[in-house]
């Protein structure tokens, strides 16, 4: 698998498109489509895997991680949740949820 694959299954897997993720980072709308054809600068995989939470080696095809499947509900409730004053939470935070109960889940299957 491609590093590009990889980058558009974890994008798939949390139903975000790549073109928000790019944007997310700082890139151009179509910069991680570019990477089917090109090597990613280094600083650019790190804020991949920052946002993804993975480590840069996954992202290369160094190691295997498992990636949690959340089911459409949790998705939902995610997306619906409130932030601290009630206010509906903003995507960053949304991000940091999933990046939270991602974490959780992985620590979890290794017990």
């Amino acid at each position: 698998m491609t590093t590009f694959e990889r980058i558009k299954n974890l994008a798939d897997n949390q139903k975000i498109s790549l073109q928000k993720v790019a944007i997310d980072i700082g890139l151009s709308e179509n910069a991680i489509y570019g990477w089917k054809t090109r090597k990613p600068k280094g600083e650019d995989l790190a804020k991949i895997a920052d946002y993804f939470h993975v480590s840069v080696d996954y992202l290369l095809g160094r190691e295997e991680i498992e990636v949690p499947q959340f089911s459409p509900e949790l998705l939902e409730a995610i997306d619906n949740a409130e932030g601290y004053s009630g206010q509906p939470m903003d995507d960053h935070d949304k991000e940091i949820i999933k990046g939270l109960l991602a974490g959780y889940f992985a620590g979890k299957n290794k017990k």
